[in-house]
């Protein structure tokens, strides 16, 4: 399906979510990464890297990636996704 749409963000969003689950978790944040990267930015991208990292236990990247999630989330107006990940951070503890 990729071949056929390469700019669709939900098949991309998709293939990074079985990548995870396959294990192969730098190829998984390398796909969420260019969601997030790209504008507008995928914000449920960044929610998605932010958990992975954090079950990775690499805490310090899983903030950063959830600070700018929450930015994009509010550039974005979507209150929701700012919150949750709002409420992840908080949850993450701080350094």
């Amino acid at each position: 399906m990729l071949v056929d749409e390469p700019a669709d963000v939900f098949l991309r969003y998709s293939l990074a979510l079985e990548l995870d689950k396959d294990g192969q978790h730098e190829r998984s944040l390398d796909q969420l990464n260019q969601l997030t990267s790209q504008r507008p930015p995928y914000v449920p991208a960044f929610f998605m890297a932010a958990q992975q990292l954090a079950r990775l236990v690499r805490i310090d990247e899983a903030r950063t990636v959830l600070r700018d999630g929450i930015a994009a989330a509010r550039a974005a107006g979507d209150a929701h996704a700012a919150g949750e990940m709002s409420e992840f951070l908080t949850g993450l503890g701080s350094i």
